[in-house]
């Protein structure tokens, strides 16, 4: 380590490890180049499309906008330990159910966005619905059945 680098402990995914990356070396890397994981894409990289998203104890966050050293600490969940292909969250399930996805893209920011209002919300309006899925954008589907898959979500118990 010198003046340059830092080191940078994390527990992605259950997974606890310590990296060495340079001061300006952004989160969204750290998890794809260091903890391997492609379950956040690097897409606009100034975060306005929400593909980077994961929760960074507990609040969803743009990855690429946070550097890897203001993490240090920190407990990272991305969509990849939310559910299985066999047993899907009732999130997902949703999604599923509803169609409320194409290409995926832009599932990371939509499911965990989803995930973090149930957790606050038995029964989210519309309104809080939208609001929650606001910072992602999709250009596959449009939001409607997104919306639809949320509110079903809700309907759903895991």
């Amino acid at each position: 380590m010198n003046d340059e680098t830092l080191s940078v402990e994390l527990e992605v995914d259950g997974r606890t490890g310590v990296v060495t990356v340079e001061q300006d070396t952004t989160l969204v890397d750290v998890l794809r180049e260091e903890f391997g994981s492609t379950a956040v894409r690097a897409g606009c990289r100034n975060g306005d499309c929400g593909t980077c998203t994961a929760l960074v104890d507990g609040r969803c966050v743009k990855t690429c906008l946070v550097l890897a050293g203001r993490a240090d600490g920190a407990s990272v969940t991305t969509i990849a330990s939310l559910g299985t292909a066999e047993h899907p969250s009732r999130v997902q399930r949703a999604f599923m159910e509803e169609y409320a996805f194409q290409c995926g893209f832009c599932l990371p920011g939509m499911l965990l966005a989803a995930e973090v209002l149930l957790a606050r919300e038995d029964d989210p309006s519309d309104a809080q619905i939208r609001d929650a899925l606001s910072g992602n954008l999709c250009r596959c589907t449009g939001y409607v059945n997104a919306v639809r898959a949320v509110r079903r979500a809700a309907e759903l118990r895991d």
